[in-house]
């Protein structure tokens, strides 16, 4: 095992400052019991973290322009991941599906028809969300969809604790493309997409594009990275953003 590797700065990023801050500022009840839930000091041991593994699936990349269609939530620590407390809804798009989008997360108009609105089940997601530091692999989605999907339905927007696994695997290779005399001798690019990093720790491949697979996907991938590359009473203010 190597040594602890730090993700973070010298200063941590205070979220159980800044989310006091939100729930006096916030106007919708639903945001601000959210945001009153809080989170951990960013001097918690990552072992004493309550963890929320998350990931959506969308119609596309802009979250100005599309939408969510499907989420999961896993709930773990570094020890144990609770699969029996999952969480997975898809929601109905307001706008149709395009045919690139269902080839890619492979729910269908037939599963949309009777599906809830992201209004809906937004009590239930945010109850789910709350006190917990959320886990995700490429945290540009996740915030951004969720935010902008948080503005079409309550005028305001959401922000949350998030541990990155790709940011992680960002760190760790920081100079992922080789260098001309490498590539002659045939080194590839070091891959920190998600099914590639789980191969560099010996994971198992799961079917990808899936909310709740997904999610169960970076959860194991934390908990790896972690038990290889960090210590557990690493503070989770460095790991988090």
């Amino acid at each position: 095992m190597s040594g602890p590797a730090k993700a973070g700065t010298a200063e941590l990023f205070d979220w159980a400052g800044h989310l006091a801050k939100l729930a006096a500022s916030a106007s919708d009840p639903r945001l601000q019991a959210f945001y009153r839930a809080g989170t951990v000091s960013a001097d918690t041991p990552l072992e004493q973290v309550p963890l929320l593994a998350l990931d959506v699936e969308t119609t596309g990349l802009d979250a100005n322009q599309h939408a969510i269609v499907s989420l999961g939530l896993l709930p773990f620590n570094l020890r144990r991941i609770r699969c029996g407390e999952a969480l997975y809804w898809v929601v109905k798009p307001a706008s149709e599906l395009s045919s690139e989008s269902v080839t890619f997360h492979h729910i269908t108009h037939s599963d949309i028809r009777h599906a809830p609105r992201m209004g809906q089940i937004l009590d239930e997601l945010l109850t789910a969300m709350a006190g917990k530091v959320m886990v995700v692999h490429y945290q540009n989605i996740e915030r951004s969809f969720l935010d902008q999907a948080l503005r079409q339905q309550l005028g305001e927007g959401l922000q949350f604790p998030v541990i990155d696994t790709m940011q992680l695997e960002a760190h760790l290779y920081p100079k992922r493309q080789p260098g001309w005399l490498a590539r002659l001798l045939g080194r590839q690019p070091v891959s920190i997409r998600l099914a590639d990093s789980r191969l560099r720790y010996n994971l198992p491949q799961y079917q990808a594009h899936h909310a709740l697979t997904d999610a169960l996907a970076t959860a194991e991938l934390l908990q790896a990275q972690v038990a290889t590359r960090y210590a557990v009473d690493t503070p989770v203010g460095e790991l988090w953003s």
